[in-house]
Parts: structure tokens; sequence; C-alpha cells
């Protein structure tokens, strides 16, 4: 008996995770999910100098998705790098193209 409610319990944790993953599948969802614990609103708790906000990426020479991309996947010190198994590539193209279109 308890091993069958261990295993149900199982089954509902893993299925509320999975319905939570696939469920973010926009960029702002992704973006949610991924980024804005250290970027919310564009901002960067880690280095106010390097925040989303165009001005400043264009002077950190961020100026297009492939290079939001290339800093997701090998980043600077204090940042959490992304690789392709923890955000697949149309993931990371999503919220690269999110960053540009969302923070001006």
């Amino acid at each position: 008996m308890i091993k069958r409610i261990t295993s149900l319990l199982f089954a509902v944790v893993v299925a509320a995770t999975a319905s939570v993953v696939s469920a973010a599948t926009s960029g702002e969802d992704l973006f949610k999910l991924h980024c804005a614990a250290c970027h919310a609103d564009g901002g960067n708790i880690i280095n106010p100098k390097k925040t989303l906000k165009k001005a400043d990426r264009e002077a950190n020479g961020v100026k297009t998705a492939k290079d939001i991309i290339g800093l997701m996947r090998k980043p600077g010190p204090g940042m959490t790098t992304f690789d392709a198994k923890t955000i697949p590539e149309k993931d990371v193209k999503a919220i690269a193209d999110y960053i540009l279109k969302t923070f001006k």
C-alpha cells in the first residue's frame, strides 16, 4: 500500500513539473523562468552596468540575438551558464528575441 502511494505521489510530482516546464514556451515565459531572478525589468543585480537595456547592451558589444545567445552559452563572471541541455536552441533564441524586443 505504501509503495503504491509513493509511486502515485512520484507520478503526480513528475507530471506537475513537466507541465510547468512545457508551459514556458514564449520568450517572455522562458525569460521569467530562467533570467528574471537576476534581470528583473531588464536590470542586473550582479553588475548594474550590464543591464539588458539597449544602451547598456550596445555599450558592452551586445547588439544581436546571436550576441545574447553567445553570452548565455559562455557568460562572464557572475552569470549562470545556460548550455544546450539547460535551454535548447529554439528556447534560447526566443529569450534573445524577447530581450531585444522588450528592453529598449
